[in-house]
């Protein structure tokens, strides 16, 4: 496809209304004409939260590391962090009185300025909220000191963390919620209803950028100002009752156009469609608590497509699931003893809110439910079988403890990865085939490994990418799925199929065999002019070449066979992102061929017989 053409479906894709949203936006800024660079406030004044009394036990615990991504440590001795300072490397930002327009996105002196934002996405206020149920007035002083802190060193409007409306709007809700766990809501100090007026002034401006944008940029914000709105317009403060209303229009709008009929959300992300999904429940306890009308049937039937589409790809067993998408680390409702990976609060939540039952069975996943003021259900959810969401292109094939993801391409918003037809494959709690995720978003050369063909369980053609790139986050030339073989199941097996044609000519089809004991995988590759490369990235473990085609560890064993001459077979070592700016390694099992040809890979584990070969589905 020519270079021109290619841009203009490119731009077509991304939608002209959103262009054009994007653009008004960047050029008001520049030229000082957009309301956003008038607006002026004075720093909140405290305080913004008042001592409670404990509704537990009084021994006061060590306190407790603010983490960094839910991975690195960023403070000690329960100081507030250096909120101007990347917490890895203790390098400050001098720019706290610098308007926030004139920071740039990727400047060399900022670095990575996710690592600026993330301690001031205030997450530890929640958790700390809890905490100060237990302790009392011990405890929701660190809470208030490091509010109090954050909102000295950072005037309104001015320095990096008033960069972004989402980081704001992130900000919103966690002091929201951590109201609401310290049964402050209903009656809230004139500093928090003050500091959340600040950053809905901020917001509000702006939110035309953010829906531009088709992601969760939209939802956070939206959810911002129909829960800060309205909490401010039950105190009587002016503005209150318009920013709701705005919040509820785009939230009902934004759930309608991002979250499909089947559940998948646009970012095509796991750890995003977690947030989104917090997100949307955090707006439904705050309409109940403030006792508004409920959203509409509608927004209702997506949540729970979206809650289903959760349950359905994460397992059972430790709540992970496939490293599919972007995944920047961000978690917005940390209120449980569950390590970031562990999904199914989320899940457990959106289920009891939304589908009036549990997704699990009571654990400590389930713990924010009572912190928050939500009963549980009495009724479980079915178990997660298989699921095909064709409208976002993701198919989970389930057979007993063993799960398969297949990702196909079904581009109605724009793609942040190169994986079509990646395939992720967990026995029980193991990722055996995984995802490489994201790592960092800083590095172009970072983002091009990691969000390229290299990173994901595919076939990469003539050493390129499926896609070529526009930008950082931006390809062309979309893939759109050529073939579909329906999900098919019987009393031992489930199979699925899907195959692309990319621009320079390349076909794919790749059909998926699961049973309780193998995985069969198909590839038929054509079109191509040099070399095709298959890789599977396997979970870390002592893997070892057998016989040239084969690979083994412990009763793991992987097979491959070609119809046409391979050019070399080999355990490579590659890197996979389990957590934002986690880098580790892990074995990649790599084979290429020089032309067109069917590549049949076969995978067996435990004692059971290898049903998949031979097997066929009707």
């Amino acid at each position: 496809m020519s270079g021109l053409r290619s841009k203009a479906q490119t731009i077509l894709g991304l939608g002209l209304l959103n262009l054009a949203r994007v653009a008004g936006y960047r050029i008001g800024v520049r030229s000082g004409l957009h309301p956003v660079r008038r607006i002026r406030a004075s720093s909140p004044i405290g305080p913004f939260f008042l001592d409670v009394e404990p509704g537990g036990s009084r021994a006061a615990t060590p306190a407790e590391p603010a983490l960094l991504f839910s991975r690195w440590s960023a403070t000690a001795a329960g100081d507030p962090p250096d909120w101007l300072a990347d917490p890895l490397t203790g390098k400050h930002i001098d720019r706290a009185e610098q308007p926030w327009w004139l920071i740039p996105d990727f400047d060399p002196a900022v670095g990575d300025i996710k690592r600026i934002w993330e301690l001031s996405r205030l997450d530890w206020a929640p958790r700390l909220a809890r905490r100060a149920r237990s302790e009392g007035a011990e405890g929701s002083d660190r809470l208030e000191r490091w509010v109090a802190d954050w909102v000295a060193c950072n005037p309104p409007y001015c320095g990096p963390n008033w960069k972004c409306g989402q980081e704001a709007s992130i900000r919103v809700m966690n002091l929201a919620m951590a109201a609401l766990i310290l049964g402050q809501a209903d009656q809230p100090t004139p500093g928090m209803l003050d500091l959340i007026e600040v950053h809905l002034r901020r917001i509000a401006p702006t939110i035309q950028y953010a829906v531009a944008q088709d992601n969760n940029h939209g939802t956070s914000e939206a959810a911002a100002l129909f829960i800060g709105g309205a909490w401010l317009a039950d105190h009587g403060r002016s503005g209150g009752a318009g920013w709701e209303q705005t919040g509820r229009r785009w939230l009902e709008e934004r759930a309608k156009r991002l979250i499909g009929r089947d559940g998948g959300f646009s970012q095509y992300s796991l750890n995003y469609h977690r947030l989104m999904l917090d997100t949307l429940s955090i707006s439904e306890i705050w309409r109940q608590r403030l006792r508004r009308a409920p959203f509409s049937s509608q927004w209702h039937e997506r949540v729970q497509a979206a809650t289903e589409w959760l349950r359905h790809m994460i397992n059972p067993w430790n709540g992970d699931g496939p490293n599919v998408g972007a995944n920047d680390g961000a978690r917005l409702l940390q209120i449980t003893d569950t390590p970031y990976r562990d999904h199914r609060p989320t899940v457990q939540l959106a289920a009891a809110l939304f589908l009036d039952r549990r997704a699990y069975d009571i654990g400590p996943w389930s713990g924010g439910l009572a912190l928050l003021g939500v009963e549980t259900p009495i009724k479980p959810s079915p178990p997660a079988g298989s699921r095909v969401d064709d409208d976002t292109g993701f198919a989970v094939l389930a057979r007993d403890d063993a799960r398969a993801l297949l990702r196909y391409p079904r581009f109605r918003f724009r793609p942040s990865q190169a994986d079509a037809l990646h395939l992720d494959l967990w026995i029980g709690a193991e990722n055996l085939l995984r995802d490489g995720g994201s790592f960092s978003y800083a590095d172009a050369r970072v983002v091009e490994y990691f969000g390229g063909v290299f990173s994901h369980n595919t076939i990469q053609f003539d050493g390129r990418d499926q896609m070529p790139r526009l930008g950082r986050f931006l390809f062309a030339d979309w893939l759109r799925t050529s073939k579909l073989e329906p999900l098919c199941e019987t009393d031992d097996a489930a199979s699925f199929g899907a195959a692309y044609r990319d621009g320079a000519g390349a076909s794919h089809m790749r059909r998926v065999l699961l049973t309780a004991n193998s995985l069969v995988v198909t590839d038929e590759i054509s079109g191509f002019k040099g070399a095709g490369v298959l890789r599977w990235r396997l979970a870390p473990g002592d893997w070892r070449l057998k016989d040239g085609l084969a690979v083994v560890s412990g009763d793991r064993t992987m097979k491959i066979a070609a119809t046409a001459p391979i050019v070399r077979c080999e355990l490579l070592s590659g890197r996979e992102s389990r957590h934002y700016l986690e880098e580790n390694p892990l074995p990649v099992f790599e084979l290429e061929v020089a032309g067109p040809c069917v590549l049949t890979t076969s995978i067996s584990w435990g004692d059971g017989p290898d049903l998949a070969l031979g097997l066929t589905c009707p």
